[in-house]
Parts: structure tokens; sequence; C-alpha cells
């Protein structure tokens, strides 16, 4: 039997909450492993590219998170067989991986100079990657790709989750309403969804 451990932040959201999410839409075992940020700093090193999630299938490790989110995708059915509605759901992936880029690399400045960093990323990268988002489900519909919940949906609702969740210092919490209405429906959409709803049950 084929075992599986994941290893990230202890968040729920984040670059490994569409995986989580799809690892137990898929009813597969896995090991669940959240690590604090010290804890990550002493470890960094020894991981491949220095950072997490980090994916171990029978003890092979595997990077990049949305490489994960296509390959547990697949398993659970929240990845596209068609060629084309396939290339929407990694558009979707990569265009939110641009975004954290740039929201991590603002992480470890402090006051004027995070103020400032901030600021200009929501007038910036953050504002224009939202107009995209919006622009790009609303050729899709309800959902970004094969109009149902694909993997991608679930990664977007967590990048919007956070840039309206106030966790983020000088990031205004209507930045996702004002620059990309469609997504603050998409996420009420995403977290009403059966298999979001029983993730979040064996969460509490």
């Amino acid at each position: 039997m084929t075992t599986y451990k994941l290893t990230y932040f202890d968040i729920d959201g984040g670059r490994a909450g569409p995986i989580r999410i799809a690892f137990h839409a898929a009813g597969i075992d896995f090991e669940d492993v959240r690590i604090s940020f010290p804890e990550f700093m002493e470890k960094r090193k020894s991981l491949r590219f220095h950072c997490v999630p980090v994916l171990e299938i029978d003890g092979v490790e595997v990077t990049q998170s949305n490489a994960m989110c296509r390959y547990v995708g697949k398993m659970a059915g929240l990845y596209p067989e068609d060629a084309l509605q396939a290339l929407y759901c990694d558009e979707a992936l990569g265009v939110v991986e641009d975004v954290l880029h740039h929201v991590v690399h603002t992480f470890g400045l402090e006051g004027d100079e995070l103020k400032a960093a901030r600021e200009k990323l929501v007038d910036g990268w953050i504002a224009t990657f939202l107009k995209g988002l919006n622009e790009m489900l609303a050729r899709g519909g309800d959902y970004f790709a094969d109009n149902r919940l694909t993997v991608a949906d679930l990664k977007v609702a967590v990048l919007t989750g956070w840039l309206m969740s106030g966790e983020l210092d000088h990031v205004p919490t209507d930045v996702v309403q004002k620059n990309a209405p469609l997504l603050t429906e998409h996420a009420e959409r995403v977290s009403k969804d059966p298999l979001v709803i029983a993730y979040n049950a064996s969460r509490a």
C-alpha cells in the first residue's frame, strides 16, 4: 500500500491547503505533518529547495505544490481529463503561485518598509492578478475549469480567503471585492461544496 506524508506549516490554508482537501476527497490516508516556523527554519537546509510543502510517496520526496495538486487532484477526481480544461485548471494554479511569490517576498519586512511594499503590491500585482482571475472565472462560469470543482478552485479560494482575512497587514480586506467581485462569490461557492464542508468537519 502506497504511503503518503505531507509536510507543511501548521495552518489550514497556504500551498498545502488544496492538497490536504484533495487527499481527503479521494479518501486516501496520509500523514499530515504540520510544523512551526521555527521548526521549518531548523530543517530548511535539509529540504531540496529549502521550502515546503514536501510530499513523500513511499519515502520518495516530491516538491512543487502545483505538481502535488495535479497528482492528488487526479486521484480525487478533482482534475480535468480534457486537455483544454486541464490547461484552464493549470493556468489558474499558476496565477495563484505568481501572487504568492510576490506576497512572500514582503515577509520579513517591518514598519514603513512593509507598509510601502504591501501598498505597492495591492495597487500593482495583486490588483492585476485578481482582475485576471476574475476574467478567467467569467470565461468558465461558476468554476475555473470543467464546469465543476477542481483543484484550481480550491487553490484560488484559499488565496482569496487569505487576502480577505485581515491577516496580511496593509492588505485591505475588500481588495478582492474591489478588483474581482466574481471571486468573492466563488469563494463562498467553494466553501459550501460538500467536499470542502466534509474536510472542514474532519478538522473540527
